[in-house]
């Protein structure tokens, strides 16, 4: 089918990706071998803070005085709907039992992560949300330690809001520590903290970068780069909504995607014609944002139909994906590759992004083709277990001496034939390989 670009971009997404690599190493390996002195340096150099990097119970306590109640209500009303979306989460995970053959029982069991690090940006903007979806998932999900870590502003601190949103989510310590100086923290077991067995959370380029190289020796949520969102819309979609929604998730950064897949051209060139608009009535900061993301990484797409629509958002496997459209199920139905999707125009990214419960950390760059995003499965183990009766075991112990055998594994053959040996003695078994 024949897709006709009204928009193209003339960039993509990446970084320097080796320049950013070189620069991260470099830091994790300092601290690694510097430990608690060598990150309070990059705390200084980078965040240009000073001040206490492991947050005391009485710092917590003043920085909570510090939100309004009318911000605390709302911070609390989006971590309990984040909290019932993650139990309702857990609730899909059980421990498993089943006789394979007689005699012979393997099961599977779900372990929390013992550590957790979470991440959370507070440098172009205060990711308060992040708080709340990274730590209430941990806390859910049942991880034994939850550190949360923002970088703080010179003389001042993090944003007391952070503070509030990461003590009532959960987390049992609080660190004033910023990009891969704070990754590292977590990671290496500094400042007292115990040795984070995942790292979860947003950030720029160098906090990605350094959970990338970690990723192995700890695990990852995923490796993510900048937020990318799509919609798709027909002709019943208001195009100063749609347009609206394009900016709201151009403002998150100069190299942020945004797509419009449509099969009505009408719409689209409504569309492009109210966005820079709405980018100029935007603050300054986040004005300049929104203005490179829509000139430089942002597409205009018409496609022939709704079947070539969602084949063309699948391709693209947005970390954020709107439908504004008639008939909502089918699109339930048919789309594949996305990290959320907000079906209709009662919903929005903004939405997820902040209080619906939903997770807003997403795979991003298309990685959604393959992972979803960060949900209270991501802190648990699945693990398997096995026992059997020396019945039970008897003819697995044939097939796994045989198979070894043929596999050249005399080893692994040994262990099954020393069972057989001992558990029927006078036996006669043919445990040969035989191709």
């Amino acid at each position: 089918m024949t897709r006709d670009y009204l928009k193209k971009a003339t960039l993509t997404a990446k970084s320097d990706a080796s320049e950013t690599h070189e620069t991260v190493k470099k830091i994790l390996v300092d601290i690694e071998a510097g430990g608690d002195a060598k990150a309070l340096e990059y705390a200084k150099k980078f965040d240009r803070y000073e001040g206490n990097v492991m947050l005391t119970d009485a710092e917590i306590e003043a920085a909570c005085a510090l939100v309004s109640d009318k911000l605390k209500a709302d911070i609390q009303f989006a971590h309990e709907n984040v909290k019932r979306f993650a139990e309702a989460q857990k609730a899909t995970v059980s421990d498993v039992e089943i006789e394979i053959v007689p005699g012979m029982i393997a099961g599977q069991k779900a372990i929390p992560v013992d550590a957790a690090g979470c991440y959370v940006p507070g440098g172009r903007y205060s990711h308060i949300a992040s708080a709340i979806m990274t730590v209430t998932t941990a806390k859910v999900a049942g991880c034994h330690h939850i550190t949360a870590c923002s970088p703080p502003r010179p003389d001042i601190g993090v944003n007391p809001a952070i503070v509030y949103a990461a003590h009532i989510s959960g987390a049992d310590k609080i660190m004033a520590l910023g990009g891969v100086q704070g990754v590292a923290a977590m990671t290496f077991g500094l400042f007292g903290l115990p040795k984070a067995n995942i790292l979860v959370g947003p950030g720029n380029q160098f906090v990605a970068e350094a959970k990338r190289i970690l990723f192995g020796r700890v695990g990852i949520d995923m490796i993510a780069g900048p937020t990318d969102s799509l919609i798709l819309a027909d002709n019943t979609a208001d195009a100063h909504i749609v347009a609206t929604d394009l900016v709201s998730q151009a403002e998150h950064g100069y190299n942020s995607p945004v797509w419009l897949v449509t099969d009505d051209r009408g719409l689209a060139e409504k569309v492009m014609d109210m966005v820079p608009a709405l980018i100029d009535d935007l603050p300054e900061t986040n004005r300049e944002n929104a203005f490179a993301a829509w000139r430089d990484y942002a597409e205009v797409i018409v496609c022939a139909d709704r079947e070539d629509m969602a084949a063309c958002s699948d391709e693209y496997a947005p970390e954020h994906l709107t439908v504004q459209a008639q008939d909502l199920e089918w699109w339930l139905d048919r789309l594949t590759c996305y990290g959320s999707l907000f079906l209709g125009e009662e919903t929005t990214v903004s939405y997820g992004d902040k209080a619906t419960g939903t997770n807003h950390v997403l795979p991003t760059s298309g990685a959604a083709s393959y992972t979803g995003g960060l949900s209270v499965h991501k802190y648990m183990k699945i693990v398997t277990w096995q026992r059997a009766t020396r019945e039970g075991s008897k003819r697995v112990a044939e097939a796994t001496a045989r198979i070894s055998r043929l596999e050249g594994m005399e080893g692994h053959a040994r262990a099954a034939d020393v069972r057989l040996a001992k558990y029927f003695p006078g036996e006669n078994f043919d445990l040969s390989a035989d191709e």
